[in-house]
């Protein structure tokens, strides 16, 4: 991943074609009149340098923007909010802009973004959305774009990454049920959560396979109205139960069912939330949590992106171990 391709300039491409800067815009915008061979060698020069085009007239003069690229899934979920609120901190602090990219969850979207971000000439990216793999990230590499890439394990000339580290604490908290607690483990399993679930799920299950012990994996909406529908079915024939949830609103869900279907929360059903936010407190009863300061993702991960930037990042991994909070919702 260290074949790196600078990114070329439009001043490149005119001293290439032998036409002025005027000229090449005019082929990049196809506005103006612009004889036909003159056009096709530009066109050919592009292609051969592989330049990407900017709409931003700054990048077009220096090649800096001072603009920073953000690929997310999504901006509504709290931790995701967090992560980016710590972002643009460091990037009001630091004078850099931000550009948002959303992806849905979309494979399609996210490659997409991908081109768009190239093409926009920023500075640098932070990647958090699953969609994209190593592989989609060497473009950005190529290119010599300095990448962060959260919530994986991956480093490159121009990319840092910031892995999370649950499985060893989930792993504990298992256990620690074999031995102290009276109840079978159920984890809820969320279609397109992408890959830290998928790890802290395939550590549930290896856990429990390595204990002889039994569990229950539960396919769950990323809805919480869905899911307390479902557990208010659940808890008519289920009465003890260890959950594991995904976020704070889905094991708010769960707690709000058991204690409607006059279940006792922890002596009855205890649930765990993977990634807890401030609402992990405000609920009631609140919510134990694996805990993770995604302000301080965020953060970390913009002045990461900084050094990547200025050449100065020595090392390119910084792993964020989360935190297990005990609460009300379990009983150890």
């Amino acid at each position: 991943m260290d074949n790196l391709k600078e990114r070329v300039t439009i001043y490149e491409v005119a001293k290439s074609s032998g036409v002025s800067l005027a000229t090449v815009s005019r082929v990049i915008n196809n506005s103006g009149t612009v004889k036909e061979d003159t056009k096709n060698k530009v066109l050919a020069v592009i292609k051969k340098l592989g330049y990407k085009p900017s709409g931003l007239a700054q990048a077009l003069a220096t090649n800096k923007t001072t603009n920073i690229g953000v690929i997310i899934p999504s901006a509504n979920y709290v931790y995701i909010s967090n992560m980016l609120n710590g972002i643009t901190e460091v990037c009001k602090d630091k004078g850099f802009t931000v550009s948002l990219y959303t992806t849905s969850h979309s494979r399609e979207d996210a490659l997409n973004c991908l081109e768009r971000v190239i093409k926009s000439h920023v500075d640098g990216v932070i990647v958090f959305d699953d969609e994209l793999n190593g592989e989609d990230l060497e473009v950005f590499n190529n290119y010599a774009v300095p990448v962060i890439d959260v919530n994986n394990s991956i480093t490159a000339s121009k990319i840092g990454c910031i892995p999370f580290g649950y499985e060893h604490l989930i792993k504990k908290i298992i256990e620690d049920n074999f031995t102290k607690g009276d109840k079978k483990m159920t984890f809820l399993h969320v279609h397109n959560a992408g890959r830290l679930l998928s790890r802290v799920e395939n550590q549930f299950i290896k856990v429990h396979m390595h204990n002889d012990r039994e569990y229950n994996i539960v396919n769950c909406d990323d809805s919480y109205q869905r899911t307390y529908q479902d557990f208010l079915e659940r808890f008519k024939y289920v009465r003890k139960e260890y959950v594991i949830a995904y976020r704070d609103s889905i094991a708010a869900a769960v707690l709000n069912a058991a204690t409607d279907s006059g279940l006792s929360v922890p002596e009855d059903i205890e649930v765990l939330s993977i990634i807890g936010t401030k609402y992990s407190s405000i609920l009631r009863p609140s919510i134990s949590n694996l805990h993770i300061d995604f302000q301080d993702v965020g953060k970390r991960a913009m002045y990461m992106l900084i050094d990547l930037i200025n050449g100065t990042l020595i090392e390119k991994e910084y792993k964020f171990e989360s935190v297990y909070v005990k609460k009300n919702s379990t009983k150890y």
